[in-house]
């Protein structure tokens, strides 16, 4: 092996591990329970019991064709994202979910990168939350 090589070789490996590692320290894992975690239906529905917000992230348009009862619709691709959040109590439980779990993903991680101290999103997003029967209402 080159003299190159070998060094190359461990900066990569390095950074897999910290990848890695980063990844599941964000959210404890699939179906971890920590602050950000993605969490999944029946851990999500429980949670939407007790959280003091519960957030869809999506655009406005799919919020308005259906949503979980009490959402509140801050998406997460519009520009004042950011400034509408930090509106919010950082303190409160917050239940976050979007179509898939990718943009909750993100919001949520923006939401903990702000000091939000109690956020979890669903993991699979509305998709999954309707396919294993969970209530939506439109409008």
């Amino acid at each position: 092996m080159t003299t190159i090589a070998r060094p190359l070789l461990a900066a990569l490996a390095a950074l897999v591990l910290a990848l890695g590692l980063a990844s599941c320290s964000s959210d404890g894992g699939e179906g971890g329970t920590g602050n950000g975690a993605a969490i999944s239906v029946d851990a999500f529905a429980d949670r939407v019991a007790d959280a003091d917000v519960v957030l869809d992230v999506r655009t406005p348009a799919e919020f308005a064709a259906g949503h979980l009862p009490d959402a509140v619709n801050v998406d997460v691709q519009s520009p004042d994202f950011a400034s509408r959040i930090a509106t919010l109590d950082k303190d409160a439980t917050y239940a976050v979910y979007c179509r898939s779990g990718s943009r909750s993903g993100v919001a949520v991680e923006q939401m903990v990168d702000e000091g939000f101290t109690d956020v979890q999103h669903l993991d699979g997003g509305i998709v999954d939350w309707q396919s294993q029967g969970g209530p939506v209402v439109t409008g």
